[in-house]
């Protein structure tokens, strides 16, 4: 579902006679039916990408091995073999939950997935909550105040956020708040004595602010949330313009509906009909789009983890481009894939669900 579709209504689908249950089973089932030729086939352009290049151990390593290593390297590693076999044979490998092992470090790339997935798990966490918050209530105040000055300069403050590059906006952030002023960490995700303590506790998750919270520390989790602000933001923001558009733009169309009319006609007053019958149908756009930019969230990851040094699938991932390390970087994005693939399908769900205006 793209944008432009959020804004004019979702898809939809042909309700079946008697539906009800039966229809919502059918139309969760085809979505998720659906998860599957989407993830074969980004899988299998990825695959194919990669290998148009040439093969990973010669981009790799290849200028600091002889020919007879880098022919005993390919050898061993079967990329002299048909590309097809070596297709068929990663798809088998995928199936089983094999991604195969890096190169420049020879990890198993799903243990590298697990270790560094939580940490952006829980930026993209910390970004959610600044785009939810930051978008959605300035986005009422520029419908309720339309074509007035602040709903200009709003709507200019929209285009800022999502139009300015994210590590451009870090920089900025860093400059201001950690540089000049001196109020946050400049990058990571805890100091060095924290991250020891969390590297301590048992059955850690990944997730430092949670790790933090079992210890139950109040300066553990405060600088484990003074190190998330920065980033939080930087990547928040980018979110945030959007949300701001959209329900703007949504919660204006609903202002102009006919009930909304008939409670006005009834005396309820401007404020009234933004806060208690107008906002909640404009928000039901923003759970479809949602999907769509996880997608931008995790993208937008690389560059703020890269910004702040916040340890997590873009940093590393940038680690292993500069290296060149393609068996990696094709794990990462089939990963990405999969999380982008199973998240719209979520997204599907729930749009179903609770929009009056997508049929089953």
């Amino acid at each position: 579902m793209t944008i432009e579709e959020s804004l004019t209504g979702p898809d939809t689908v042909d309700k079946q006679p008697g539906g009800g249950g039966g229809g919502l089973g059918r139309y969760i089932l085809v979505r998720f039916l659906l998860i599957i030729p989407t993830v074969f086939i980004l899988v299998t352009l990825v695959f194919f990408l990669m290998r148009v290049v040439g093969n990973p151990i010669s981009s790799s390593v290849g200028g600091r091995l002889t020919e007879q290593q880098l022919n005993e390297r390919l050898h061993d590693a079967g990329y002299d073999r048909p590309i097809i076999v070596q297709y068929f044979e990663y798809m088998g490998q995928i199936f089983t939950g094999n991604f195969g092992r890096t190169i420049t470090d020879n990890r198993a790339i799903s243990e590298v997935l697990v270790t560094y997935g939580t940490a952006t798990l829980e930026l993209v966490f910390y970004a959610l909550i600044v785009a939810l918050i930051v978008g959605i209530p300035l986005g009422m105040v520029a419908a309720y105040l339309r074509d007035r000055w602040p709903d200009a300069v709003l709507r200019i403050f929209a285009i800022l956020a999502y139009a300015t590059p994210v590590f451009f906006a870090g920089l900025l952030l860093k400059l201001t708040f950690s540089v000049w002023l001196g109020w946050l960490p400049l990058g990571g995700r805890a100091g060095t004595r924290e991250t020891l303590v969390l590297g301590r506790i048992d059955n850690a998750t990944g997730i430092y602010l949670i790790d933090a919270l079992r210890t139950g520390s109040g300066a553990l989790i405060g600088d484990v949330l003074a190190h998330a602000v920065l980033p939080g933001l930087t990547l928040g923001l980018l979110t945030a313009g959007i949300f701001l558009r959209l329900v703007r733009t949504n919660l204006i169309g609903t202002l102009s509906m006919d009930y909304v009319d008939a409670a006005r006609s009834r005396g309820v007053k401007e404020i009234r009909l933004v806060r208690r019958h107008a906002y909640k149908p404009a928000l039901v756009p923003i759970i479809t789009v949602m999907g769509l930019q996880i997608a931008l969230l995790m993208g937008g990851a690389i560059l703020t983890e890269s910004t702040f040094g916040w340890r997590g699938l873009g940093f590393q991932l940038a680690q292993y481009l500069g290296a060149r390390d393609f068996v990696a970087v094709q794990g990462f994005v089939v990963l990405l894939a999969v999380i982008v693939a199973v998240t719209n399908f979520i997204v599907d769900v729930i749009a179903a669900l609770v929009d009056p205006r997508v049929r089953y």
